[in-house]
């Protein structure tokens, strides 16, 4: 038995076709991207600097952490964290931040002094507890000595770090000695200053 297709058949047989074809074509095609808008540099900013202002230092850095997400080749986001840290007494925090900036420009004084000055807080630290602890002595000593001796000529001071004052009501007594051309001042301990055996 011969089977014989009309053309009405035929003409739903393609409809079905093509309808089955678009439906298919509708699950697979991939969902449509949103686009998704970034602040501008300017507004990020000052959004963290309002944040700064109001006292909420940790919101702010956490706004200029995205900053430099955002734009990554810009240093400004690196420098205001760098900023905050260091004022905030976070110097390793601080040194970090200020080698991101140096990364993006090398010449740029703010980060090279943040660095500088957070070292030599650190240091000034890590020497004082050494100190206290009578541990700085042997190659940790010499070395601490020859730093101390290029910090001296790069900053053009022969002393590394000056004297702080002494508190006029709280001021101990002080201790002579008579020697030959009369009184000089004895050594007091109380007052040691870190690198006192690095001069």
């Amino acid at each position: 038995m011969k089977t014989i297709f009309s053309p009405g058949r035929i003409g739903r047989f393609i409809g079905a076709a093509v309808c089955a074809a678009s439906l298919s074509a509708c699950v697979t095609a991939p969902p449509v991207a949103q686009k998704v808008v970034v602040p501008t540099m300017e507004d990020m900013l000052a959004k963290a600097s309002q944040a700064s202002g109001a006292g909420q230092k940790e919101q702010a850095v956490t706004l200029w952490k995205e900053a430099a997400v955002a734009y990554p080749a810009d240093k400004a986001p690196w420098t205001n964290i760098a900023q905050t840290r260091y004022e905030a007494g976070q110097y390793g925090d601080a040194i970090v931040s200020a080698q991101e900036v140096l990364v993006r420009d090398p010449n740029d004084r703010l980060a090279n002094s943040i660095i500088a000055i957070s070292g030599l807080r650190l240091s000034t630290r890590a020497l004082s507890d050494l100190s206290r602890q009578n541990n700085l002595s042997g190659s940790l000593r010499t070395e601490s000595q020859d730093l101390a001796k290029l910090l001296r000529e790069s900053l053009g001071e022969t002393v590394l770090v000056p004297p702080q004052p002494a508190p006029v009501a709280a001021a101990p007594a002080r201790k002579y000695a008579k020697g030959k051309k009369g009184k000089h001042k004895v050594n007091d301990e109380s007052n040691a200053n870190p690198f006192g055996a690095l001069k």
